[in-house]
């Protein structure tokens, strides 16, 4: 990427609002970041059709066994894997099926990996490693739209037949170019000049919300807006699945404690158990059978 390509994103351009920011007390900076903040959403607001266009088609793959797989450098590749790791506690997606790669591997989650951004061949032999195919959805992000490696790593995934989807915030870059569906808000210029860990960060972030919930919603993954794939890892986590149950089913605390111990701490399960009157070994069957899908079993409502 050459320095004047650079000095034209708009990522990269200069915050005429901010210009005296490093002369401002700590209120007046706290106040001129949150103003700057309120065009994230609305960027966002902008993309929602590339957002939805995008949760039809990964929640196809995934419901098909395809994997999610983040991909990206520094800040947008931690955010990618941030992503993909709350979706096991939340949803109960095994780590197989959601996972984040990072330019620089693992270390990078951790600190800087000097040159691993700008490697397109890196891009290559980490997808390469995981066995990317047809099957999978590949969402490479970067701010700046034409990261080496988040780019190598769309071209590849094109290459393969997967779905590919950028999470961009420039508009023509050459990611949004060659990807399948380009998600790219126009956040405008940082507050830092260039610290896109700023709002860029924070569009990401907020998309990625959005794009994975919409896939676990489609998928079959909630039922009514209750997660009911939640791992009960914790007291706070038994306590919310018997909440859940006791919610959908409108039985007592005790009555809906007892489901979830007859179903070994799986609300999907209890919840066919309950409406259909199964054990839990033929609930667990039609289940499986039925790709873990509960509206396709017990429907809503």
């Amino acid at each position: 990427m050459d320095l004047e390509s650079v000095s034209k994103l708009k990522t990269e351009s200069r915050n005429s609002n901010t210009i005296n920011i490093g002369s401002m007390d700590g209120y007046e900076v706290a106040k001129l970041i949150n103003s700057e903040d309120f065009n994230v959403a609305e960027s966002i607001s902008k993309v929602t059709d590339s957002i939805g266009k995008a949760i039809e088609e990964a929640s196809d793959k995934f419901s098909k066994g395809g994997r999610l797989i983040y991909i990206g450098a520094g800040t947008s590749g931690r955010l990618g894997a941030l992503d993909a790791i709350e979706l096991t506690p939340t949803y109960g997606v095994p780590p197989t099926r959601a996972f984040g790669i990072l330019a620089g591997g693992k270390k990078a989650m951790f600190e800087a990996v000097e040159g691993a951004e700008d490697s397109e061949k890196l891009a290559i032999e980490d997808l390469s490693n995981v066995g990317l195919s047809k099957n999978d959805v590949l969402i490479s992000l970067s701010a700046s739209g034409r990261t080496p490696y988040a780019l190598a790593a769309i071209k590849y995934g094109e290459r393969v037949g997967s779905l590919t989807i950028a999470v961009i915030c420039n508009s023509e870059s050459p990611m949004s170019k060659e990807s399948d569906i380009a998600i790219a808000p126009l956040v405008g210029p940082e507050v830092i000049t260039g610290s896109t860990r700023m709002k860029s960060g924070s569009a990401q972030k907020m998309i990625l919300n959005i794009l994975s919930t919409g896939i676990m919603i489609k998928s079959g993954y909630v039922y009514e807006n209750l997660m009911i794939n939640v791992q009960p890892t914790n007291e706070k986590l038994v306590s919310r699945s018997i909440g859940i149950i006791e919610q959908i089913l409108k039985v007592t605390s005790k009555e809906a404690k007892q489901i979830f111990e007859d179903s070994h701490g799986n609300i999907a399960i209890g919840l066919i158990m309950k409406k259909l009157g199964l054990s839990y070994d033929d609930a667990q069957k039609k289940f499986i059978k039925n790709k873990r899908n509960i509206h396709r079993i017990v429907g809503i409502k």
